[in-house]
């Protein structure tokens, strides 16, 4: 397995497609819930991702404070169906949340979760605040790890 961290600018095409693939495959077909994936903020974003067979198969994106909430933000975390059960979600979460511990003196990072992932989340550390909203049509939480 194969991770990367990259920029928008630093992504190849391959890269780019692979992922934009994963989120589509996901959050579009599978949830089945027409949306604008392509939001014009993956150009500000750090993309973590791992590739297994020259393939994406889990995905995230970190933001820098401001740049999508006041705070530091994660969004778009994904893993490729045939992945789930692999613990990839958690070794993503957890590389995100290094990578934002190693890069920025500012520690709180706040996510817009699914609610049904709830517990996920609270396992890296992240409690709800607020109400749920829906977000796309989909029910969400706002989360904030402090």
């Amino acid at each position: 397995m194969n991770w990367i961290t990259k920029s928008y600018q630093e992504l190849t095409k391959e890269e780019l497609y692979g992922l934009l693939r994963l989120r589509a495959e996901v959050f579009v077909v599978e949830q089945d819930c027409p949306y604008q994936d392509v939001d014009n903020k993956d150009q500000f974003a750090q993309h973590l991702f791992a590739i297994d067979k020259e393939e994406v198969v889990v995905y995230l994106r970190i933001f820098k404070a401001g740049d999508y909430f006041q705070e530091i933000s994660i969004g778009r975390v994904v893993v490729k169906p045939t992945y789930r059960s692999t613990g990839l979600g958690h070794q993503a979460m957890k590389k995100a949340i290094d990578y934002i511990e190693e890069q920025n003196t500012q520690k709180a990072i706040r996510i817009s979760a699914q609610t049904y992932l709830k517990k996920f989340y609270e396992r890296h550390g992240f409690k709800q605040i607020g109400e749920g909203y829906l977000e796309d049509g989909l029910p969400h939480i706002g989360m904030l790890r402090s």
